[in-house]
């Protein structure tokens, strides 16, 4: 803990007992009176210009502790020279402001410690307290500190009780306050039966030890009340009646001995001309160069010893031998401190106590991890466990699924092949009455080309026999030129009959046509039946496309035949052959009989 820490802690004492409304803020006026007096007992030169200036009247309202913070750091703190103040009176000042606030002793005088103690008390408190806002100390420095006090009063303190009380008073703050901590001392539930002056020695003993930093030195390993915790195994204290009392001092000058009263500090070692400690006679700076060693008995003293430094040896006499050897250890622990570069023993302990308890939360944190991890591990283990059951049902309620599922397919395999061998079945049936149906259609196409065949024929005769008529009419022209007018009339039904016979020519073609998409026909059916082996599934719909096929082949059949008995009718009229008409007398008579006959192609025409 440096000087700026320790200050600051004593300063926020002060400034929270000025604070009346507890709202975190300070009257300008106090402020100014505190800073004034903090110039004063530490020692540094007044700056009225700078104090005015901070604290000037055109602000509005009371400054709070982040405000007054630059102006202490910048003005006071860092002008503090260390060892240029004396630090009990800087701590008797805030003591003064926060002790007429906060420190309430029992009125009707019954306190275990007076008010100078309750001072030394909250000395040692700010000192081991934590360095965190508000200020308050720990439980094991507690147990520390009281334990100091009992084992300077050589009695025992009852941690059980003072646990219980802890944890009673904590209340979640982490610690105790000072005046939690006071009102527990004054209380006396932990120094029943003692006398106040035997506890004022005892607490004037322990604040030389851990402010005052008067070294002690171990009584011997076997007292466990001499025993520190958190020190290093082989430091122990002794009493501070050890670590300072009466030597026998060799002059430099005169070389005479006098008796002086030595105060042994981790820097120095102080001697006065009494215990009262009034007139300091001087001091012997230690450092790491110095050392001390034991002297054999001369000059009518015994017990000497003497302390060597850079530039002179003191030579010193004790009064007896265990006196001179508790001497010797305590500035050789002195020196040791000053070549590891600590200036204060506690503050070391101090700090190696703070480092014990981190490592100890920090266990504390890593095994309570270590544990939730555990049972983290466990309820993920256990969840895996049911996780893991839920597939097991899964899976067997899956493989009882599959099974019910494969027999389900191949009950529908089976019975879909039977379906496949029935339709099978009735294609094959339905390709053999195709087939059937095919002959009866082939048979009927080759009577349908035999009828074709006998018309084309019977058109050639009726060729042969128009030419005949032609040339019957041309002879009958030449013959009978009178009658020219029926014979342009009959040139005009020579005309109509050549259109007729294009129109039979036309329908020939036509049936020729007819007779080739028939044949297609035909050749497209033998080509599904052909298909059909091959896609049974699609039997059905190939069957209906060729029934289809079918029934349009029977209607373009049914018309062919109905043409060809159209033209049968037709043709039968023109197989008789034309006559000449008989010669006759008259014109008119002789063209008679060539009506019938036109009347009838006239008819056949229509």
């Amino acid at each position: 803990m440096d000087l700026r820490a320790e200050l600051l802690k004593s300063i926020w004492y002060a400034f929270t007992a000025l604070d009346v409304e507890k709202s975190g803020k300070v009257s300008k006026s106090q402020l100014k009176v505190l800073s004034h007096n903090l110039y004063t007992v530490l020692c540094i030169p007044h700056d009225p210009v700078a104090l005015e200036e901070h604290f000037r009247d055109d602000d509005d309202g009371p400054v709070s502790s982040q405000g007054y913070m630059p102006y202490l750091n910048k003005y006071i703190l860092d002008k503090v020279e260390e060892g240029a103040f004396v630090k009990e009176n800087f701590d008797e000042l805030c003591w003064t402001l926060t002790a007429k606030k906060n420190y309430k002793p029992d009125r009707n005088g019954n306190s275990v410690v007076s008010h100078q103690d309750a001072f030394k008390l909250w000395c040692l408190f700010n000192f081991l307290s934590e360095d965190k806002y508000p200020l308050v100390m720990v439980p094991d420095e507690v147990e520390y500190l009281l334990k100091k006090i009992c084992t300077a009063m050589n009695v025992e303190l009852n941690s059980c009780e003072l646990d219980d009380y802890l944890a009673q008073e904590q209340q979640g703050q982490g610690g105790l306050t000072v005046w939690q901590f006071l009102d527990m001392v004054n209380s006396g539930r932990f120094l029943r039966g003692i006398e106040q002056e035997a506890v004022s020695m005892a607490v004037e003993e322990v604040y030389q030890e851990v402010i005052e930093d008067v070294l002690k030195q171990a009584r011997s390993p076997q007292c466990p009340a001499a025993q520190t915790p958190s020190c290093p195994p082989t430091l122990f204290l002794i009493p501070v009646s050890r670590a300072q009392g009466y030597l026998w001092k060799k002059g430099q000058l005169r070389r005479n001995w006098s008796e002086r009263w030595f105060t042994l500090k981790p820097s120095v070692l102080s001697y006065y001309m009494s215990e009262e400690r009034k007139e300091k006679k001087g001091s012997i700076t230690l450092d790491k160069h110095c050392c001390v060693e034991v002297l054999p008995d001369r000059d009518g003293k015994r017990c000497m010893f003497c302390v060597k430094t850079s530039s002179r040896t003191y030579e010193m006499s004790a009064s007896d031998t265990r006196q001179r050897q508790e001497w010797t250890l305590a500035i050789q622990t002195a020196i040791r401190l000053q070549a590891e570069g600590k200036n204060s023993l506690h503050k070391d302990l101090k700090q190696k106590r703070r480092e014990q308890r981190e490592q100890r939360e920090q266990r504390k944190a890593a095994k309570e991890e270590e544990t939730q991890r555990l049972k983290q591990l466990q309820e993920e283990k256990e969840r895996k466990l049911q996780e893991l059951e839920l597939l097991k049902e899964a899976q067997r309620q899956a493989e009882i699924l599959l099974q019910e599922e494969e027999q389900r397919r191949r009950q529908q395999h089976e019975e879909m092949q039977r379906t496949l061998e029935i339709q099978l079945q009735e294609a094959e049936q339905a390709r053999a009455s195709m087939q059937a149906e095919m002959v009866l259609k082939e048979a009927e196409a080759e009577r349908q080309r035999k009828r074709i065949l006998e018309l084309e024929d019977m058109q050639e005769r009726l060729q042969e026999a128009l030419q005949q008529e032609v040339k019957a009419r041309q002879d009958e022209e030449s013959v009978r030129y009178a009658q020219a007018r029926l014979l342009a009339e009959e040139e005009e039904k020579l005309k109509q009959l050549m259109k007729l016979k294009e129109e039979q020519e036309e329908y020939i073609i036509k049936t020729q046509l007819e007779k080739q998409v028939l044949k297609q026909e035909m050749e497209n059916k033998n080509k599904c039946l052909e298909d059909a082996q091959k896609q049974l599934e699609e039997v059905r719909v190939n069957r209906q496309r060729v029934d289809q096929d079918v029934m349009a082949a029977q209607r373009k059949l049914r018309q062919a035949s109905t043409n060809v008995k159209h033209w049968n009718v037709q043709m039968n009229r023109l197989m008789h052959p034309i006559e000449p008409g008989d010669k006759r007398t008259n014109v008119s008579g002789g063209f008679a009989g060539y009506q019938p006959l036109l009347s009838g192609r006239d008819s056949s025409l229509r």
